[in-house]
């Protein structure tokens, strides 16, 4: 949930104005709305390319997923694993654009171990599928905009790990 609408949420449980704490709470998050829009956009837009990217290194790291027998090793699995990895960049950009962690948690992290266990994939490839998104994404980015990404990834990793 964004910071708007947080205080907003706030104030109207309470009955009251925004403070003028909030207020300037508002403001500064504002000040970095055009930052956050130009990280949202340029990780759409790159979107195959960080993926591709990622996957090189995962193999790179795990070339037993791609060999005989891996998780990853026919058509369909690897499709669905770079479908996953298209998703948890997405759950980044919302990250970005609210300027906080929430939509990441409401829409994509909670029970996720337990879902890839269930399937029967190795959840820490999984943290390395994500270290590897983090690192393709973030070379993309100016180092202001890379630091302002950053916690987005870091979230999903700890959330993983």
């Amino acid at each position: 949930m964004s910071v708007v609408s947080q205080v907003i949420l706030k104030a109207d449980d309470e009955l009251r104005y925004p403070s003028s704490g909030e207020l300037k709470n508002i403001q500064e998050f504002l000040k970095t709305g055009e930052q956050r829009l130009r990280i949202a956009n340029l990780l759409a837009e790159s979107e195959k390319k960080i993926v591709e990217q990622a996957s090189k290194e995962l193999w790179k790291i795990h070339p037993d997923y791609i060999a005989p027998g891996g998780n990853s090793y026919q058509t369909k699995q690897r499709a669905q694993c770079l479908r996953d990895y298209g998703w948890y960049l997405r759950l980044v950009t919302y990250g970005v654009l609210a300027g906080d962690k929430g939509p990441i948690e409401n829409i994509g992290i909670v029970g996720v171990k337990e879902m890839y266990n269930s399937l029967g994939v190795p959840v820490p490839g999984m943290v390395d599928s994500i270290v590897c998104l983090k690192e393709a994404s973030l070379k993309l980015l100016s180092s202001e905009d890379a630091d302002a990404t950053a916690p987005y990834f870091d979230y999903i990793i700890q959330a993983m790990s």
